[in-house]
Order: structure tokens, then sequence, then C-alpha cells
């Protein structure tokens, strides 16, 4: 289920709608990155996916990255937060911790991987790679837009 968002009112311009999404850099003691093969368009991410209507974020992630790829985790810290101004999801980006589980793919999922952080730039895309390297340079949360491809400059 979709958490959407309006204050709009008759007779007056509607707020656009957003969902909500969460995701999880999930960092091993060797500082490798788990990420995941999509299953429906075959790019390369973090494990992630739409907050539930009544899920807290933090329980959010931690469902999400254990159905896409087995491993169990505990959630640390919000890292980013990520609007994708083409299609309006918000996402929330969380620094976690494997805590078990065995790697294995998904319905959503057709590869599950360790990766370095220069893997990580090799294979994601520009707007994906960005929240794992965002989380760990320690300097969160970051707050960034992008329109699916390319990141936004949001500083002016």
């Amino acid at each position: 289920m979709l958490l959407y968002m309006s204050s709009g009112s008759a007779g007056t311009k509607s707020t656009p709608l957003h969902s909500v999404s969460v995701a999880g850099v999930v960092v091993r003691e060797d500082g490798s990155l788990l990420a995941i093969r999509r299953a429906d368009n075959g790019t390369w991410e973090l494990p992630g996916g739409v907050l539930e209507l009544t899920e807290a974020p933090e329980v959010g992630v931690a469902r999400e990255v254990l159905e896409e790829t087995g491993i169990h985790v505990e959630v640390d810290e919000l890292t980013g937060v990520y609007k994708n101004t083409t299609r309006g999801i918000i996402a929330l980006v969380f620094r976690c911790k494997p805590s078990g589980g065995t790697e294995r793919t998904s319905d959503e999922s057709t590869a599950v991987e360790w990766l370095t952080p220069t893997e990580v730039e090799e294979r994601m895309a520009e707007v994906y790679a960005i929240r794992l390297l965002d989380a760990l340079d320690g300097n969160g949360p970051h707050v960034r837009s992008h329109d699916g491809r390319h990141l936004l400059d949001t500083s002016a």
C-alpha cells in the first residue's frame, strides 16, 4: 500500500501526491555493501521498497531487505532523504548492519551481491550509487533530488 499525502481541498489547487519508500545500505564488517539486481529492469540498486501505511520506517527497511536478499539487519540511522521528482517518490535510506540470514534472490531480485564502493560506482546509476556513498561518509542525513537519471542541483 502506498502512503500518499495531499492537502488540497475543493476549489483549490491540490498538492502533488508522493509515495514513500525505504532502502537499506547494509554494510558488512569488511566494508562491502549489499546490492541487488532488480528483476523488473535489471538495474543494480539498494534493497528496498514501498513503506506500508502502518509501518515504522525502520521496520519497513528491515522487512524489505529481508524479503529481497534473505539478510536480516539491524537498522542504525537515517543517512539520506531522496526525491525522484519525475515519479513523486520520497526514499528514506538507512545504514544497516547484517545480523544473520543467507543471501538469496527473490521475485524482486535476480542477483544479490556484496560490492566494494568502487563496484557500486561501476554498476549503479549515479542516482542510486550516491545513496550508498552518502551513507558511508558520516555527514548525513543528506537531502537530494533527482529526475530518475541525474542528480538535480538544489543549492540555488
